[in-house]
Protein backbone atom coordinates (compact mmCIF):
# COMPACT_ATOMS: atom_id res chain seq x y z
CA UNK A 1 0.00 0.00 0.00
CA UNK A 2 1.51 3.31 -1.14
CA UNK A 3 1.01 6.39 1.04
CA UNK A 4 1.75 9.69 -0.71
CA UNK A 5 1.30 12.90 1.30
CA UNK A 6 0.23 15.79 -0.93
CA UNK A 7 2.45 18.86 -0.94
CA UNK A 8 -0.63 20.99 -1.61
CA UNK A 9 -1.44 20.80 2.13
CA UNK A 10 2.10 21.49 3.34
CA UNK A 11 3.46 24.69 4.87
CA UNK A 12 4.44 26.71 1.78
CA UNK A 13 7.01 28.71 3.73
CA UNK A 14 8.88 25.54 4.70
CA UNK A 15 8.83 23.24 1.66
CA UNK A 16 12.34 21.88 2.27
CA UNK A 17 11.54 20.98 5.87
CA UNK A 18 8.15 19.55 4.91
CA UNK A 19 9.70 17.30 2.25
CA UNK A 20 12.24 16.01 4.73
CA UNK A 21 9.50 15.48 7.30
CA UNK A 22 7.56 13.33 4.82
CA UNK A 23 10.65 11.22 4.23
CA UNK A 24 11.26 10.78 7.96
CA UNK A 25 7.61 9.78 8.34
CA UNK A 26 8.31 6.79 6.06
CA UNK A 27 5.83 7.77 3.39
CA UNK A 28 6.38 6.11 0.03
CA UNK A 29 5.99 9.00 -2.43
CA UNK A 30 5.61 12.77 -2.27
CA UNK A 31 2.63 13.88 -4.36
CA UNK A 32 2.99 17.22 -6.16
CA UNK A 33 -0.08 18.84 -7.75
CA UNK A 34 0.66 21.12 -10.69
CA UNK A 35 -2.20 23.47 -11.63
CA UNK A 36 -2.15 25.96 -14.50
CA UNK A 37 -5.09 28.23 -13.64
CA UNK A 38 -6.85 27.09 -16.81
CA UNK A 39 -7.57 23.37 -16.65
CA UNK A 40 -8.45 24.00 -13.00
CA UNK A 41 -9.17 27.37 -11.31
CA UNK A 42 -5.96 27.49 -9.31
CA UNK A 43 -2.24 28.03 -9.89
CA UNK A 44 0.44 26.13 -7.99
CA UNK A 45 4.00 24.96 -8.60
CA UNK A 46 6.50 24.98 -11.44
CA UNK A 47 9.51 22.80 -12.30
CA UNK A 48 11.68 24.86 -9.97
CA UNK A 49 9.80 23.60 -6.93
CA UNK A 50 10.19 20.00 -8.11
CA UNK A 51 13.94 20.56 -8.64
CA UNK A 52 14.23 21.91 -5.09
CA UNK A 53 12.30 18.95 -3.68
CA UNK A 54 14.54 16.55 -5.59
CA UNK A 55 17.56 18.00 -3.83
CA UNK A 56 16.16 17.52 -0.34
CA UNK A 57 14.34 14.17 -0.41
CA UNK A 58 15.01 10.68 -1.72
CA UNK A 59 11.29 9.99 -2.08
CA UNK A 60 9.86 9.50 -5.59
CA UNK A 61 8.18 12.71 -6.73
CA UNK A 62 4.69 11.85 -7.98
CA UNK A 63 3.76 14.79 -10.22
CA UNK A 64 0.11 15.28 -11.21
CA UNK A 65 -0.35 17.72 -14.08
CA UNK A 66 -3.76 19.39 -13.95
CA UNK A 67 -2.93 21.43 -17.02
CA UNK A 68 -4.46 22.16 -20.40
CA UNK A 69 -1.15 21.88 -22.27
CA UNK A 70 0.93 19.29 -20.42
CA UNK A 71 2.83 18.51 -23.62
CA UNK A 72 4.89 21.66 -22.98
CA UNK A 73 5.60 20.64 -19.38
CA UNK A 74 6.48 16.96 -19.47
CA UNK A 75 10.16 17.35 -20.28
CA UNK A 76 10.80 20.30 -17.92
CA UNK A 77 9.23 18.46 -14.99
CA UNK A 78 11.02 15.23 -15.82
CA UNK A 79 14.34 17.05 -16.02
CA UNK A 80 13.54 18.76 -12.72
CA UNK A 81 13.25 15.36 -11.04
CA UNK A 82 9.70 14.08 -11.47
CA UNK A 83 9.64 10.30 -11.04
CA UNK A 84 6.08 9.91 -12.22
CA UNK A 85 3.95 12.12 -14.46
CA UNK A 86 0.16 11.92 -14.52
CA UNK A 87 -2.03 13.62 -17.12
CA UNK A 88 -5.80 13.77 -17.53
CA UNK A 89 -8.03 11.62 -19.71
CA UNK A 90 -10.20 14.72 -20.22
CA UNK A 91 -7.57 15.95 -22.69
CA UNK A 92 -9.18 13.53 -25.15
CA UNK A 93 -7.25 13.31 -28.43
CA UNK A 94 -3.98 14.35 -26.80
CA UNK A 95 -3.92 11.39 -24.44
CA UNK A 96 -2.14 8.76 -26.61
CA UNK A 97 0.74 11.08 -27.52
CA UNK A 98 1.05 12.32 -23.93
CA UNK A 99 1.31 8.79 -22.55
CA UNK A 100 3.87 7.90 -25.21
CA UNK A 101 5.92 11.01 -24.41
CA UNK A 102 5.94 10.27 -20.68
CA UNK A 103 7.12 6.72 -21.37
CA UNK A 104 9.82 7.98 -23.74
CA UNK A 105 11.13 10.26 -20.99
CA UNK A 106 11.57 7.26 -18.70
CA UNK A 107 8.96 8.37 -16.16
CA UNK A 108 6.18 6.32 -14.63
CA UNK A 109 3.01 6.88 -16.67
CA UNK A 110 -0.18 8.03 -14.95
CA UNK A 111 -3.67 8.80 -16.22
CA UNK A 112 -6.22 10.69 -14.10
CA UNK A 113 -10.00 10.88 -14.37
CA UNK A 114 -12.21 13.57 -12.82
CA UNK A 115 -15.46 12.78 -10.94
CA UNK A 116 -17.85 13.89 -13.73
CA UNK A 117 -16.05 11.88 -16.43
CA UNK A 118 -17.29 8.34 -17.17
CA UNK A 119 -14.74 5.80 -15.99
CA UNK A 120 -15.03 4.08 -19.38
CA UNK A 121 -12.85 6.89 -20.76
CA UNK A 122 -9.73 5.34 -19.20
CA UNK A 123 -10.34 1.76 -20.33
CA UNK A 124 -8.69 2.04 -23.78
CA UNK A 125 -5.45 3.17 -22.14
CA UNK A 126 -5.07 0.65 -19.32
CA UNK A 127 -2.33 -1.33 -21.07
CA UNK A 128 -0.32 1.87 -21.57
CA UNK A 129 -0.19 3.14 -17.98
CA UNK A 130 1.48 2.37 -14.68
CA UNK A 131 -1.16 4.17 -12.63
CA UNK A 132 -4.81 5.22 -12.87
CA UNK A 133 -5.69 8.16 -10.64
CA UNK A 134 -9.38 8.27 -9.72
CA UNK A 135 -10.00 11.80 -8.47
CA UNK A 136 -12.32 11.65 -5.47
CA UNK A 137 -12.95 15.41 -5.49
CA UNK A 138 -13.19 17.90 -8.33
CA UNK A 139 -9.58 19.03 -8.81
CA UNK A 140 -8.36 22.51 -8.09
CA UNK A 141 -8.24 23.00 -4.33
CA UNK A 142 -7.22 21.02 -1.27
CA UNK A 143 -9.42 20.34 1.74
CA UNK A 144 -12.55 19.34 -0.19
CA UNK A 145 -15.04 16.71 0.92
CA UNK A 146 -14.82 13.20 -0.50
CA UNK A 147 -17.32 12.40 -3.28
CA UNK A 148 -18.90 9.04 -2.42
CA UNK A 149 -20.06 8.50 -6.00
CA UNK A 150 -16.44 7.94 -7.05
CA UNK A 151 -16.16 4.65 -5.15
CA UNK A 152 -17.86 2.57 -7.89
CA UNK A 153 -15.28 3.98 -10.33
CA UNK A 154 -12.48 2.58 -8.18
CA UNK A 155 -14.26 -0.78 -8.07
CA UNK A 156 -14.65 -0.81 -11.85
CA UNK A 157 -10.99 -0.06 -12.50
CA UNK A 158 -10.04 -2.78 -10.01
CA UNK A 159 -12.26 -5.25 -11.91
CA UNK A 160 -10.61 -4.32 -15.20
CA UNK A 161 -7.21 -4.80 -13.61
CA UNK A 162 -8.11 -8.29 -12.39
CA UNK A 163 -9.69 -9.29 -15.69
CA UNK A 164 -6.94 -7.93 -17.94
CA UNK A 165 -3.94 -8.90 -15.86
CA UNK A 166 -2.40 -5.47 -16.48
CA UNK A 167 -0.09 -4.37 -13.68
CA UNK A 168 -0.97 -0.79 -12.74
CA UNK A 169 -1.70 0.94 -9.46
CA UNK A 170 -5.03 2.53 -8.63
CA UNK A 171 -4.51 5.88 -6.95
CA UNK A 172 -7.06 8.07 -5.18
CA UNK A 173 -6.77 11.74 -4.33
CA UNK A 174 -9.20 14.13 -2.65
CA UNK A 175 -10.87 14.14 0.74
CA UNK A 176 -8.85 11.14 1.91
CA UNK A 177 -8.95 10.74 5.69
CA UNK A 178 -9.00 7.77 8.07
CA UNK A 179 -12.61 6.98 7.18
CA UNK A 180 -12.58 7.44 3.42
CA UNK A 181 -9.27 5.63 2.96
CA UNK A 182 -11.01 2.51 4.27
CA UNK A 183 -13.66 2.74 1.53
CA UNK A 184 -11.11 3.37 -1.20
CA UNK A 185 -8.78 0.54 -0.20
CA UNK A 186 -11.66 -1.89 0.11
CA UNK A 187 -12.74 -0.87 -3.41
CA UNK A 188 -9.27 -1.64 -4.80
CA UNK A 189 -7.12 1.49 -4.43
CA UNK A 190 -3.50 0.79 -3.54
CA UNK A 191 -1.90 4.25 -3.83
CA UNK A 192 -3.32 6.78 -1.40
CA UNK A 193 -2.84 10.54 -1.68
CA UNK A 194 -3.76 12.52 1.41
CA UNK A 195 -3.00 16.13 2.17
CA UNK A 196 -4.89 17.81 4.98
CA UNK A 197 -5.28 14.75 7.21
CA UNK A 198 -1.57 13.92 7.12
CA UNK A 199 0.07 17.35 7.12
CA UNK A 200 -2.15 18.69 9.89
CA UNK A 201 -1.24 15.81 12.18
CA UNK A 202 1.15 16.66 14.99
CA UNK A 203 2.98 13.41 14.43
CA UNK A 204 3.24 12.82 10.68
CA UNK A 205 5.03 9.50 11.07
CA UNK A 206 2.23 8.13 13.25
CA UNK A 207 -0.39 9.51 10.85
CA UNK A 208 1.24 7.81 7.84
CA UNK A 209 1.48 4.54 9.74
CA UNK A 210 -2.15 4.76 10.82
CA UNK A 211 -3.39 5.48 7.31
CA UNK A 212 -1.31 2.61 5.91
CA UNK A 213 -2.61 0.20 8.55
CA UNK A 214 -6.26 1.13 7.95
CA UNK A 215 -5.85 0.84 4.17
CA UNK A 216 -4.06 -2.51 4.34
CA UNK A 217 -6.64 -3.95 6.73
CA UNK A 218 -9.49 -2.77 4.48
CA UNK A 219 -7.83 -4.24 1.39
CA UNK A 220 -7.18 -7.55 3.12
CA UNK A 221 -10.76 -7.68 4.37
CA UNK A 222 -12.11 -7.06 0.88
CA UNK A 223 -9.99 -9.89 -0.53
CA UNK A 224 -11.15 -12.28 2.18
CA UNK A 225 -14.79 -11.36 1.60
CA UNK A 226 -14.50 -11.93 -2.14
CA UNK A 227 -13.04 -15.45 -1.87
CA UNK A 228 -15.23 -18.36 -2.93
CA UNK A 229 -16.82 -20.14 0.03
CA UNK A 230 -14.82 -23.30 -0.57
CA UNK A 231 -11.54 -21.38 -0.58
CA UNK A 232 -12.41 -19.37 2.51
CA UNK A 233 -13.66 -22.35 4.57
CA UNK A 234 -11.25 -23.73 7.21
CA UNK A 235 -9.66 -27.14 6.62
CA UNK A 236 -12.18 -29.88 7.14
CA UNK A 237 -15.13 -27.51 7.29
CA UNK A 238 -16.70 -28.76 4.07
CA UNK A 239 -16.35 -32.43 4.89
CA UNK A 240 -17.72 -31.85 8.36
CA UNK A 241 -20.70 -30.06 6.91
CA UNK A 242 -21.26 -32.94 4.53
Amino acid sequence: MIIAPSLLAANYARFRDEARRVQRARADWLHVDIMDGHFVPNLTFGPGIVAMLKRCTRLPLDVHLMCSRPETLLQPFREAGAWGLTVHVELDGKVPSLLWKIRSLGARVGLAVNPPTPISAVKPFLKLVDLVLVMTVNPGFGGQSFIEETVPKIQQVARWRRESGHDFRIQVDGGINYQTVRECAAAGADAIVSGTTLFRSRNLKAAVAKMRRIAEEAAAGAVATSRPAAEAAPDGALSAAG
